[in-house]
Formats: C-alpha cells, structure tokens, sequence
C-alpha cells in the first residue's frame, strides 16, 4: 500500500511537473511576443522622433526583465537624445558591458558624454581613450589625446563671465536669444497655452516652439513680458533661431518644412528644418520665403548675418557634412540670392555636432559643440577669424559651460552684455536663457615660452652675451636676443609649431636645437645649450655624443655638403666630408643621425621637393654603402625649398653663389 501510494504520488509530481514546465514555456513564449510587440512599437516612436514616448515603453520592457543590445542602445538614446545625459548612463554601462562585440564606438562616445554630464571626469576620460583606441583618426579622439589637460585649459579660461537669470524663463523651453535693432532679444519658447487643438511636439511633450521678443530694461538684466511676434511668422509647427539684418527689415529664421501651409517632409517621411527669411512691413513680419539652398533632404538651421549682410553662417547636415551636423557660410548676393553654401572646414567641424553659430560684430565666430572637448553635453566655444577662415575652437570656460548643454551664445561686443540658452540644473524650465556680463577678455590662441641657460660645455659656467636667436620653421627670424648676465634668455612662442634656437659665441661653436612646441596652453620648455669651446678639438666628438640637436657637420667643422643645380648626385668634395661623418658614427656606435637635405627655389615647389628626396636619399645610400653603418641609424627628411638660409626666394635676384647656399644637407644628431 505504501509502495502503492508513493509510486502515484511519484506519478502525480512528474505530472505537474511536465505541466508546469510546459505553462512555463508558453508563458515566456507569450510574454516573448509581448515584449516584442510592445518594442516594434516603441522602436516606431523612436523613429519618429518621440523619444519620450518610446522611452516609456523601452523603460517598462527594461524593468520586466527583458534585455538586449537593441534595447539598451535604443533605451540609452532617448534619454540622450531629449538632453538628460545623467539618466542615459545607466543603460550605457549595461550596454558596454553586456553587448561589448560589434558595438559602434559611437556608443563609448556618448557614454563618455554621458559621465561628463555629473562631472565624472576621470571615468569619461578612460573612455575616450577606449573610443581612441577604437577609431584613431576621428576629429574628436585628437582633440581629446591632443587636449589631456583640457580641464586645466578650462579652468583658466574660466571667471571671465557675470551670469544673471531671467525672469522670462517659464516652466517649458525658452532658448535661441538675439538682437534686434529695437533694443529688444527675440528667442523661442514653448510657453504657449494649451488648448485641446494645440499641437505637441514627440520629441520633448511640449507644445511646438514660437518666436517672441522682450525689451531690455536699462539695467539690462530684466527684460519686460515677452510677446509674440506679429505676422505669418509663427505656425503651428517650430520656428527658431532668428538674425536680424542691421536695419531690422529682415530676418532669418528656423522652421520645420512648412512652406505655403503645406507640411513637406523628406523621402524617408521626416519633417526637417529649413532657413526661411522674412520682411518687415507695417509693423508685421510678412513675404515668408524659403532660402534657395534648404531642401526637403537634409535640415539647415540656425541662421546667423554677419555684420555687413553679406555672408549667412548656419547648421545643417547637408552632404559634405562631416559629422552629424557641421556650420557652413553661404554668399548673400546683391540681388537677395545666395551664393553656393561652404563647409567651414575641420578647425570648426568634428564628427559629433556643430550647432547654432554666432557670428560677432568682430567677425569672432561662437558656436556650440560636443565634437570639441569640454565640460560634457554641447558646449560654447569661440574661433577668431584669419586669412584662411578661421582659428582653432577655444572654450569659453565657466560659468558659461557647465557639465549639461550650453547653446545659443549671442554677444553685444560694444557693451560686453549677452545670452545664452542652458538645459543646467536649478532653471525653472527645460532650457532658459541667462543673462551674462563679460569681465575679462578670453584666451583665444595659444601661447607657449622657450627659456634657458646658456653655459659653458667644459666648466658648466653660465655664458652671459650669447647671441640667441628664435627661428620659425622656415628658418625666418623671430626674435634675436643676448643672455642675460646669467646667461639666461627666453622667447615666447606659438602652440604646435616647429622651432630652432640658435646660440653663438665668440671663441665658441655655434649650436642649433630644432624644438616643436605643444598644444599646452602657457606651457614653459625649458631649452639650456651648453657651447663648445672652439680651443678644445678633443671634446668636439664627445658634444655630439650627447647633444641631441646638434648639426654634426658643424660640432665637426666640416665643410658644408653642397649639390649642383638639379642634381643629387655625391660629389668629390662631399665624399670627403661624408667619410668625418661615418668617422665619428664609427667611433662613436650609439650615435644616430637624421639627414635633412634642401634645395634652392627655384623650379616648382614639388619639383624641388622631389630633388631633396633623391638627395636624402643619396645621402643616406653612401653613409651606409659606403661607410658600412647600420642603415637604423640615419634616417632622413626632405624640405625641399622650405629652409632656405638666405632671401634667395622666387622673386628675389640672387647669384649662384648664394642659390648654392641652400642646395644642402645637414646632419642632426637624434635620439
């Protein structure tokens, strides 16, 4: 009986048990294509742009246990993408490290973003190294590699700003502040009342921004209550982003493809952005037209006139765009048409996004970035402009950058007052505009110094009355100065470039020292030189043993190595010469060289490029051939035309004595 009982109870079990399996099963089959269903639906969503509303669903399928790369990637950007960079974090990390094969780097740079964004530096740093690491010649990856200490750079630019906030902010968006001719700021916002017509914008929840415009009150910090503009400039879709020209008789502005009252949307079914311009008249914005070169295929947004109306700086992603969104400028003819749009090139655009250009009275150039290195989120940054177009971007520090998005910079150069937009915690709406008074000017290049001593080789004595001199990198004078009495000089240098200090004495050998300076702003290299003296023959072997920098022709008083006009053949007297060098290489086995070998200018720029090659070349081939040295202990460079030690220039009469001067080679010691 017992037997008979346990063995259907044994049956009873395995019974429910294959039952419970099997509901099991078809309850994750069916929650399966829930979940599914649920994430075609929220992907839907994403794809048109109401990231709010696919996140909802993504968060709940996320919280029910689901998970996938998709999912992640998809949950992650839409925190990103509506500007909440701290809540996207977390599924960034569980993405990497769930999904770490065939993940798009893009996802680390985002997620480096993200860190940046509660200021979690040091983490956002190690992950850009890993993006580095992955993509290599990426415009951003440089810039961060090239700008490690972009904190420190940061720091310094930083203080130089007054912030205010405004009493026109409201609980929505107010962003895109900018000048009028009649003491007035004109932005958007998304103040509007709803009414159960009112039309709600998928991407953030709110209704679809309008364009109004505030006086300035005297203080210049309160602004009266805002109104809409009066016209057929406000729809029902977005408009934004204005810039008025000098009289105020026009204006540029951003709006969605809506032309004519009809909505236009792109082949894949987006609704983008175009550049509109409108006129005053009887005292209404009127005569709304589309800028010829927007198109129902890419967006083009973000206007900004230059002072003399003649040139229009926008955003757009237009093909020859670089990254997601880069800054262009375009021609304004005289008959009210538009030249052929150019990109501004990758001193200003990365393959992150370059937004919402400002172009001053000056001709200084704001914009906002991610693509540059900075505090996290966009950030504002300043180019100045020169003969080819413009500087390198330089931060414009804090207060004004913070660690969230930072837009829409506009400056009164005249009184120092500006605005800006920031999405930064402690603002009453999603984005508000501040208020700001400019203190102090900003840094806007890159400054470094060269500084040292100058002694003697053999007593280790400071050398005052040394003839110092700081030459470019094609050999034109820069400065020339004497140490002082002891025996120190110094010179101030620009950023990233390549430099030679030459030193001379009397009764010593001259010395040269090629230097490149960095990208470290108010960085100090310090460059002493100790001189041979010339009465000692014996330790001339030994300075070029130590000294890199050195021209080994001239630590051995040779004669200088010259070729016939457009040859590179080695001549006789050469030879000569060419046998002291592999001499000492001989004598002295850790003793490495670089030939660098030069040409008049006369012939084209790459003819004589070309010829100083075949000169290095030949060089190199003898030392070696000919003087049995290991080939990885000279190498070589080829300037062509570019160092010439005289004025023998194109244009220049010269005679072939001194054209002879610069048909050379040299040979630097080297590491």
């Amino acid at each position: 009986m017992k037997n008979y009982l346990l063995i259907n109870l044994q049956r009873f079990v395995k019974w429910n048990s294959i039952s419970f399996w099997i509901l099991l099963l078809l309850s994750l089959k069916l929650t399966a294509q829930d979940f599914d269903k649920r994430i075609d639906k929220a992907d839907q969503n994403f794809k048109a742009f109401a990231y709010i509303d696919a996140r909802a669903i993504y968060l709940d399928v996320a919280q029910k246990g689901y998970s996938s790369q998709k999912l992640y990637q998809k949950l992650a950007d839409a925190f990103y993408l509506t500007g909440e960079l701290e809540d996207s974090i977390e599924w960034y990390e569980k993405l990497i490290e769930n999904y770490p094969e065939n993940l798009s780097p893009e996802y680390l740079f985002k997620y480096a973003q993200s860190l940046k964004s509660v200021e979690r530096y040091k983490e956002a740093d190690k992950i850009m190294d890993r993006f580095y690491e992955i993509t290599g010649n990426d415009k951003r990856a440089e810039s961060f590699v090239n700008k490690r200490n972009y904190l420190d750079f940061i720091e310094m630019q930083s203080g130089k700003y007054d912030l205010f906030k405004l009493n026109i902010n409201s609980k929505n968006s107010e962003y895109a502040p900018s000048f009028n001719n009649q003491n007035q700021i004109v932005f958007a916002s998304s103040r509007s009342k709803q009414t159960k017509d009112s039309k709600i914008h998928g991407w953030t929840r709110m209704p679809f921004l309008d364009l109004f415009s505030s006086n300035i009150k005297e203080d210049t910090i309160s602004l009266d209550e805002p109104v809409k503009l009066k016209g057929k400039i406000n729809t029902k879709f977005h408009e934004s982003s204005t810039s008025f020209s000098k009289d105020g008789k026009t204006l540029y502005f951003s709006r969605n493809n809506y032309t004519n009252n009809k909505l236009g949307t792109s082949k894949k079914g987006i609704v983008l952005l175009k550049l509109y311009k409108a006129r005053f008249r009887e005292g209404k914005w009127t005569d709304i037209e589309e800028l010829s070169f927007s198109s129902n295929e890419y967006s083009a947004s973000h206007p900004s006139l230059s002072k003399d109306g003649k040139k229009l700086y926008f955003a757009s992603d237009m093909p020859g765009t670089l990254g997601k969104s880069d800054l262009f400028v375009v021609d304004v003819l005289s008959n009210g048409q538009f030249g052929k749009p150019k990109n501004l090139g990758e001193k200003i655009n990365t393959e992150g996004r370059e937004t919402f250009p400002y172009i001053s009275d000056s001709g200084r150039l704001y914009f906002s970035s991610d693509g540059h290195v900075g505090l996290g989120g966009l950030d504002i940054f300043v180019t100045v402009p020169e003969e080819s177009g413009f500087s390198a971007a330089y931060n414009v520090g804090k207060p004004v950058n913070s660690p969230k998005d930072d837009f829409t910079f506009v400056l009164n150069e005249e009184t120092k007052i500006g605005y800006f937009a920031s999405n930064r915690k402690g603002g009453k709406g999603n984005d508000d505009i501040y208020s700001f008074k400019q203190t102090e000017e900003l840094i806007t290049s890159c400054k470094q110094y060269i500084e040292g001593i100058i002694y003697d080789r053999d007593t280790n004595q400071s050398l005052p009355n040394a003839n110092v001199v700081l030459l470019n990198e094609d050999l034109d004078i820069i400065e020339q100065v004497q140490s002082n009495s002891l025996g120190g000089y110094k010179f101030e240098a620009e950023c990233d470039q390549e430099y030679m200090i030459k030193a001379s004495l009397s009764q010593y050998l001259p010395r040269d020292i090629t230097l490149r300076t960095t990208d470290i702003f108010e960085f100090t290299h310090d460059v002493s030189i100790h001189l041979s003296s010339v009465n000692d023959g014996n330790k001339l072997l030994t300075a070029v043993e130590i000294n890199v920098g050195d021209d080994l022709s001239k630590a051995l008083q040779l004669e200088p190595i010259y070729f016939s006009l457009d040859d590179s053949e080695i001549s006789p007297e050469a030879e000569v010469e060419l046998q002291k060098i592999i001499s000492a290489m001989n004598k002295y086995p850790e003793l490495k060289i670089e030939v660098r070998s030069h040409t008049d200018s006369r012939s084209s720029y790459w003819y004589n490029k070309r010829l100083s090659v075949n000169r290095m070349r030949a060089t190199i081939k003898y030392i070696v051939e000919e003087g049995g040295i290991n080939w990885r202990r000279v190498r070589g460079k080829a300037y062509g035309e570019r160092r010439l030690l005289n004025n023998c220039k194109n244009d220049v009469p010269c005679t072939e004595e001194e054209h002879q001067e610069n048909r050379r080679s040299e040979f630097i010691v080297r590491k």
